[in-house]
């Protein structure tokens, strides 16, 4: 992918790794929007020299209307990356997770898809362009106490498959970025492991401008999740995570 003369619009690109990717494509060349709810984080990038839209991807008409203002500022538009999300913790022995998993699923899937259905369209309309979904390691590595999250981003990952073979001739690539823990806001806490944003965004970068760019965008500190069950590594990788339950609230002490 040649990241020097693209349009992109990144859905959820307001904090963490949808920030810095932004961030990295207009530094590349590219000319960039952002939309995500956040109103302090807009006119922080619109400062920035972004284009900016509000969009809440839980709503369809805001979607819609997100669409609508983002074509007529960009109607070159080429390149769609769809990062809105959310990533909660949630105890199954409790009858209240069921409005974490609804939000969740809403949230992660369910808005990628209307992303996705509102820009399809204009993509394949032009003959030619890109999305980017994002899914996670943790969608062929379940984390435990993030079984609506894993759910969902393996959701993301069967749909980025069956769009791109729905896409196949019709000039629409579809790339999935599969992200390990990434040191953002909050990851540090859950996994002070996570690898430094800078570092992430630079390899995920370098991976996009290969040609072809790959079907999927895989770090080296990913790698252990995508491939463990490959590996035979899945089983004993599994239980290490459930250590984590004990993060519950309704399981410490």
């Amino acid at each position: 992918m040649d990241l020097s003369n693209r349009t992109v619009l990144v859905v959820g690109g307001t904090s963490g790794i949808g920030r810095e990717l932004a961030r990295r494509f207009a530094a590349a060349g590219s000319t960039v929007a952002v939309a995500g709810r956040d109103p302090r984080a807009l006119a922080e990038l619109e400062g920035e020299g972004f284009g900016t839209v509000a969009v809440d991807v839980t709503d369809d008409a805001s979607v819609a209307s997100a669409r609508d203002a983002v074509l007529a500022r960009y109607p070159g538009l080429d390149t769609v990356v769809t990062m809105s999300g959310v990533m909660l913790l949630e105890d199954l022995c409790d009858p209240a997770h069921f409005e974490t998993a609804r939000t969740t699923v809403d949230t992660n899937l369910l808005g990628t898809v209307r992303v996705l259905d509102a820009f399809t369209p204009h993509l394949v309309g032009r003959g030619a362009g890109t999305f980017v979904t994002v899914t996670s390691g943790i969608a062929f590595l379940p984390f435990p106490p993030m079984p609506s999250y894993a759910a969902s981003k393996a959701a993301v990952h069967a749909y980025s498959e069956a769009l791109r073979a729905q896409l196949d001739g019709t000039g629409v690539d579809v790339v999935e970025l599969v992200p390990p823990a990434v040191a953002t806001a909050g990851q540090e806490k859950v996994n002070p492991h996570a690898l430094p944003l800078d570092d992430f965004a630079g390899e995920v970068m370098e991976l996009l401008a290969q040609e072809p760019t790959p079907r999927e965008i895989l770090v080296k500190g990913v790698l252990g999740h995508r491939w463990a069950e490959r590996d035979g590594t899945y089983d004993g990788l599994v239980a290490q995570r459930s250590r984590a339950l004990a993060m519950l609230p309704g399981r410490q002490g």
